[in-house]
């Protein structure tokens, strides 16, 4: 019996492109992507090492700053903010519990549903990390001036509008 191969099937495009993989290398916008992504990496290597620092991982760091200074949210409302699945939230929550930092509560007026609300503790650490977290990133962040910033902002606003539909 043959072996189904490993390799996608490629589907069949819409519209002929004009690029072959020669002239798709020499795209002006190649050496934009490099620099997104690797600023992306730096960006989260330093902050997931003071994170982590913290006791807690980068999405579970996420969900408790998400989570400060409401009253809680439902899960479905956090996944957006967090930009996380519902499914992985669920164990991210799973693992928040334990550590007594959340706790999960039945809407008395959508008993299907359940909000996800910070605990004393999740208050007390909220009121800790996020000032410290800020802290942490200004010290890198101060290295660019205000004029930088701004224009920082206004590129990856347009850049996130292009992408937009």
């Amino acid at each position: 019996m043959a072996r189904p191969s490993r390799l996608p099937k490629p589907s069949t495009p819409r519209q002929t492109s004009q690029l072959t993989y020669k002239t798709a290398a020499q795209e002006p916008f190649q050496p934009l992507m490099r620099s997104l992504a690797t600023s992306y990496q730096a960006f989260y290597s330093h902050a997931d090492k003071h994170i982590r620092s913290l006791g807690l991982t980068v999405p579970q760091f996420d969900v408790i700053v998400t989570l400060g200074n409401t009253d809680g949210m439902l899960m479905n409302e956090l996944a957006q903010k967090t930009l996380v699945t519902k499914g992985t939230l669920t164990g991210i929550i799973d693992r928040l519990e334990q550590k007594d930092y959340v706790r999960r509560e039945i809407p008395p007026n959508n008993r299907r549903c359940f909000r996800v609300v910070l605990t004393a503790s999740g208050e007390v650490l909220f009121k800790q990390i996020f000032p410290e977290h800020i802290e942490y990133l200004k010290e890198r962040f101060d290295r660019l001036s205000p004029e930088e910033l701004e224009s920082i902002q206004t590129a990856l606003d347009k850049l996130h509008n292009v992408f937009s539909d």
